[in-house]
């Protein structure tokens, strides 16, 4: 869900001299030291909030802010400092950003306090804002505060350290450093302040640690609070995760045990011995990179040692070409996982789709141009917003800042969201606008079908970064948040509507997600002690007074989704599931709880939720009171990566109770059509008379013959359950039958919608851009699309289920693409089965074959189909057909003279009895007579490929002469030279193949 954009921004920290001017003033001026007496980067830490990092150099400490990238403040060690202590090796930050660590070469570790003063400011900008335009009172304020400078930042040195056992690793939590150490191999945990006790210092020796492997020390370690899990790599290779063991009444300092741990990752030769690590809390997830550039991540399923392999990544080049992995990182929401290696970088979705790559950039233009951040990274960094990605390389004394651009789906998890590209960027929107406009345009890569969208500077300086935006379902608005209140946009008629007051707008903050109902807004917001939802219309300015309603909870959102147009979900933390009804009049807007679930005992985290949604049997949804709902609906969860259905069902003493049971794993998304898509004698009854509020209910046909679909996306294929009713049965605990199959359709790229009533998958795929006579590079983003219909038919017919193919073709037969949807049904089927011949039982292509024959461009698709295909599927392929020859009678009788020529090329190859000549001769006269001289020209190459001689020719010529003008063919017919055509091949499918000694190359565009 986050593809890189454009081209980086460079930073760099230079030390300044002062030197008098020339002419003897006092005046004093900054001067930047040459370019090679600049220091190299060494390392990178950013803080918790993504606020402030630090970076240091062999001889300095630098604190910088994130937004804009600028330096607050910075120190330079002294030269008796450097020689009592050695230069800086590695920088830690403690994750308030309070105090900065630096290891030295020497063994020592060198504290400072990192003091911010928010009464002083530095760096006042200074903003142009070309005409003087009408501001609210809420603009003047944002901009007084952004001119006014950044908050002061002061270093103080605190105290050194001296690891007298030597330093392998380092590692800064809240309460203490961890400090791994080489002579013996021990871990110590020193506190930031001692205790009760006075007691600052207290160690481990790794041989008591029975869990460990025997002689073996810490060379790598990195810690998740959420989870409270550490994952350490020790110097033989294997990963270990770690819990830090809370100090027990009584225990002496010899008998303490500090740790405890599991060992996760084993390997089997030095090629797997891991070398980094990261976690994603988010997806409760380990990721190992090992020593031959692969990344190996596990699933962390307790505490208590259950780790199993959940997939690996590899490098999108050669460990030759990548060098070995330096750096990994997940994104801040784990959707996104960034390595940087000796040579290049590369980013994976979380389970494993490729969203970006450095190794497709000419090495020697990058040389060339000094694009360092294309040719090796050594430090990586995600800022807090997930925008954009920090990048050091060896032996350079700069920074790069890569934008990113992420899928609003992983900030705010509803239907619109996935049915509709929305995507975010550090300071815009970019809405894909080709779902409302004709099919073809749909399908076309023009980056002029993104709408781009900045959001306003006002909003940005004091709420930002933006944590969440929504899009409605019908694409006309959208809403952002930041830390503090909301701001929305229509896209009709591109004006941003924020709160004028600034009280009101920090009076609280979005937290559980957002959804539009038609024009109206549902916000589920935070104030101080207190939860609700919230209802605001675009129609009015966005203040407390024009409130349309508000509903109290007693606890917080975690997320809540709008079902059946006029449902609206809500889970909270206190693991309910609230059901309203949104009650909607021409004047009012209001909702209206109607149910509730407890869901005890059943959801263990209500934390790991991501999203919910339910199925209602369609008796319910017809004729159903929605006080009902929730006693017969069946209830979706995405917990984590796990795609749950809960089953209701009554207990021995009438009792609701819920059966749970895991339908899918390694979920990024899911997207439920019923969600979408209006469904019949839904409890809607609302339709505003408000232009911009119109119902957008009339779908085609084509969408209402899946909108029983469930779709997913699990790393590396979308899967889709055609009928989620089926699905509900199956998974009943009462029938214990296995689910129905998934339909699966693999991608290149990263699908981010189902457009239903164009019957493709619509995708992005970053592209990066090099030219030769611009001096830098960049990415852009790329729309692809799929077609999954072919895949779909493929399912029915394999199920034995033609008359649901058939049905299902029929919906989508007005597509001008259709029959190209028929023939890549026809091609994957026939390379599927002369790859891997199946039981003649089990073959699909007859049943394929069948199923084409009752469309009219039946013949067509065959031809098309064989053009595209190898000569020896041919045999295969017309196995299953018709002899060519009726094939060809066929063609000729309906008048599709094309085609027919396409079979001449068939029966040459596969029929022994040499009439191709024969049938030649007579499409020739067709041809003739139809005017058809490109076919004509055709044929004459076709003859001559067949005769060298020109006998061929000849004699087909004499036959036409009679009642024709002999000029109007003779010219086109004799102006190739066949001089040189003795014996040819035909490319098909970018492969050349051997087919008849007395074909010439000509004879093949016939196909």
């Amino acid at each position: 869900m986050y593809w890189p954009l454009g081209a980086p921004r460079i930073y760099a920290a230079s030390r300044r001299r002062r030197r008098p001017y020339d002419d003897g003033d006092k005046e004093e001026v900054n001067s930047e030291r040459p370019e090679s007496d600049r220091e190299n980067i060494l390392g990178l830490r950013i803080s918790r909030s993504g606020r402030l990092f630090t970076t240091i150099t062999e001889s300095s400490l630098s604190v910088w802010q994130t937004s804009p990238v600028v330096v607050l403040a910075s120190v330079i060690r002294s030269k008796q400092s450097l020689k009592n202590y050695g230069h800086n090796v590695a920088v830690l930050l403690r994750p308030d950003s309070a105090v900065a660590v630096i290891q030295t070469s020497l063994g020592f570790l060198i504290t400072y306090s990192i003091i911010t003063d928010q009464t002083a400011r530095v760096y006042q900008l200074v903003r142009d804002n070309g005409h003087t335009r009408r501001q609210s009172n809420a603009d003047r304020l944002a901009v007084e505060e952004e001119q006014r400078g950044f908050p002061e930042v002061n270093i103080r040195f605190r105290m050194v350290i001296k690891v007298d056992a030597g330093i392998s690793e380092v590692l800064a939590l809240d309460e203490e450093l961890i400090v791994a150490t080489d002579r013996p191999p021990a871990v110590q945990c020193i506190r930031w302040i001692p205790d009760k006790k006075e007691n600052q210092t207290t160690t481990e020796l790794m041989s008591r640690m029975a869990w460990i492997q025997k002689k073996s020390k810490v060379l790598g370690m990195v810690y998740d609070r959420a989870m409270s899990l550490a994952v350490w790599i020790t110097s033989d290779g294997r990963a270990y995760a770690v819990q830090r063991l809370a100090s027990a009444a009584g225990e002496t300092e010899g008998a303490r045990r500090l740790f405890r741990g599991y060992g996760f990752h084993i390997p089997n030769d030095h090629d797997q011995a891991a070398i980094k690590s990261a976690i994603n809390a988010r997806f409760s997830l380990l990721a190992v990179a090992t020593a031959n550039s692969e990344i190996v991540v596990y699933t962390a399923r307790d505490y208590a040692g259950s780790i199993p392999l959940s997939h690996r990544l590899e490098a999108p080049a050669s460990s030759l070409s990548t060098g070995t992995i330096t750096s990994l990182t997940y994104s801040p929401d784990g959707y996104c996982l960034f390595a940087g290696f000796e040579k290049g970088w590369a980013m994976w979705s979380v389970y494993g789709k490729l969203q970006g790559s450095s190794f497709a950039a000419d090495q020697n233009l990058s040389q060339a141009n000094d694009e360092g951040w294309l040719l090796g990274v050594s430090k990586a960094a995600w800022l807090a917003s997930g925008t954009s990605v920090l990048l050091t390389r060896n032996n350079d004394h700069r920074l790069w800042l890569i934008e990113m651009v992420k899928s609003a789906v992983s900030s705010c998890f509803c239907s619109a969201n996935v049915s509709r590209t929305l995507l975010l960027t550090q300071t815009s929107l970019m809405i894909y606008r080709g779902f409302d406009l004709p099919l073809f345009t749909t399908l076309s890569s023009d980056a002029s079908l993104w709408h781009n969208v900045e959001i306003p500077p006002t909003y940005l300086s004091v709420q930002g970064p933006i944590r969440s935006a929504v899009i409605s379902s019908d694409g006309r608005y959208i809403a952002v948040a930041g830390r503090r209140g909301l701001a929305h946009y229509s896209v009709f008629s591109g004006r941003w509507k924020a709160f004028d007051d600034p009280l009101a707008e920090n009076a609280f903050v979005v937290r559980g997600g957002m959804c539009w109902y038609q024009h109206v807004l549902i916000v589920a917001a935070e104030t101080d002690g207190s939860h609700e939802l919230r209802l605001y219309s675009r129609e009015r300015d966005l203040d407390d007074s024009s409130l349309l309603h508000f509903e109290p909870l007693p606890s917080p959102v975690v997320t809540m989704s709008q079902t059946s147009q006029d449902s609206l979900l809500v889970y909270t933390y206190q693991n309910l599931l609230y059901h309203f009804v949104i009650n909607a009049t021409p004047t009012a807007v209001s909702l209206v709880q109607v149910g509730q679930i407890a869901l005890h005992g059943i959801v263990r985290a209500p934390a790991r939720v991501r999203a919910v949604s339910w199925i209602l049997p369609e008796h319910q949804l017809r004729d159903g009171d929605p006080s009902q709902d929730v006693a017969c609906a069946s209830v979706i969860f995405l917990v984590d990566a796990k795609l749950v259905i809960l089953q209701p069902s009554m207990n021995d003493k009438g009792e609701l109770k819920y059966d749970m049971r895991v339908i899918a794993h390694n979920v990024e998304y899911f997207d439920l059509m019923r969600d979408q898509l209006p469904v019949s004698g839904s409890h809607s009854k609302w339709h505003p008379e408000s232009p911009s509020a119109e119902s957008t209910l009339d779908l085609p046909s084509s969408d209402r013959g899946l909108r029983n679909s469930l779709w997913l996306f699990d790393g590396s294929e979308m899967l889709c359950w055609t009928d989620v009713e089926d699905l509900v049965q199956a998974a009943s605990s009462e029938n214990d039958r296995d689910l129905p199959l998934t339909i699966a359709i693999p991608t290149d790229f990263y699908p981010t919608s189902v457009v239903l009533n164009k019957g493709i998958l619509l995708g992005i795929d970053a592209e990066l851009l090099q030219r030769r006579d611009a001096h830098f590079a960049c990415f852009r983003l790329s729309i692809r699309s799929q077609l999954f219909l072919p895949e779909a038919l493929r399912r029915h017919l394999a199920e034995y289920d033609p008359a649901g193919a058939g049905a299902l073709a029929l919906r989508y037969q007005q597509l001008p693409y259709f029959s190209h949807a028929l023939e890549v049904l026809l091609h994957t089927v026939l390379d599927d089965e002369v790859d891997t011949p199946p039981h003649p039982d089990d073959a699909i292509l007859p049943k394929v074959v069948s199923f084409l024959s009752s469309f009219p461009d039946y013949l067509d698709i065959i031809v098309q189909c064989t053009r595209k295909t190898e000569v020896r599927s041919w045999h295969t392929l017309y196995s299953c057909l018709p002899p060519p020859q009726e094939l060809f009678e066929s063609s000729l009788d309906k008048g599709m003279l094309k085609t027919a020529g396409g079979y001449l090329l068939v029966l040459q190859t596969l029929e022994e009895n040499g009439r191709s000549s024969e049938q030649c001769v007579r499409l020739l006269q067709r041809a003739q007579q139809a005017g058809d001289w490109e076919l004509c020209k055709e044929l004459a190459r076709f003859l001559m490929a067949l005769d060298d001689t020109g006998d061929a020719l000849r004699e087909a010529m004499t036959s036409m002469q009679n009642g024709t003008q002999k000029h109007e063919l003779s010219q086109p017919l004799v102006t190739p030279d066949f001089s040189q055509s003795q014996a040819s091949t035909a490319r098909i499918n970018g492969k050349r193949n051997t087919i008849n000694s007395e074909a010439t190359s000509p004879a093949s565009s016939l196909l």
